[in-house]
């Protein structure tokens, strides 16, 4: 499968970045963090050029955040809930609606780097739930700067160790997102046991 993905960067270029960068954003399985990190790698050894892989990988995340933000705010909840029935991501879909609710613009920014999975349902959410375009606009710009910024710059630090990189990669981000969710299940739990034990 990488070996494949580092193909098909090496064969189309910004064409790849861009498509698995949007994609990914609107729920496609797309394994986007591996391609930045190739296309970073192909930068460094000077087949493609930094700048400009950062630049598209970019904007296509801003334009997939955003395309999942207008449908979520054209197709409402009736739309949610379809999704949802069809792709049995029941969880998923009612992580990302806690998720908006209790942190806003703050979960967006957070679901676009740190809890990557979240990313899409928290696009469509927000949008459903009508949160400001602004707001949503802003905190997505930040939290995609650091995704992209972060696997394009690492792809271009250790091109050279590229296949080694991605495994390392994707399993500690793995670690990382698991632990990250742990901690803050386990922190809006006690809030919810200490606002419980409040008197009436």
């Amino acid at each position: 499968m990488t070996d494949t993905l580092f193909a098909l960067v090496s064969t189309y270029g910004l064409w790849v970045v861009a498509g698995s960068a949007f994609l990914s954003c609107l729920a496609i399985p797309i394994p986007t963090a591996v391609v930045m990190l190739a296309a970073g790698g192909f930068a460094a050894a000077g087949d493609l050029v930094f700048w400009q892989v950062l630049g598209i990988a970019w904007l296509a995340a801003v334009a997939g955040d955003q395309t999942g933000f207008h449908i979520g705010r054209w197709g409402g909840a009736p739309l949610i809930d379809a999704i949802a029935r069809r792709t049995g991501r029941h969880k998923l879909i009612g992580q990302a609606r806690d998720t908006v609710q209790r942190w806003g613009g703050v979960g967006v920014f957070f679901s676009t780097w740190l809890f990557a999975p979240l990313g899409p349902w928290v696009n469509l959410i927000a949008g459903a739930a009508r949160l400001s375009r602004w707001r949503f606009t802003l905190w997505d710009i930040a939290g995609e700067t650091i995704w992209v910024s972060a696997y394009v710059t690492l792809g271009f630090a250790f091109g050279t160790r590229l296949e080694d990189l991605t495994e390392a990669v994707t399993n500690w981000s793995g670690m990382i997102a698991s632990a990250a969710m742990t901690v803050t299940l386990a922190g809006l739990l006690v809030l919810k046991l200490r606002k419980g034990r409040k008197p009436r």
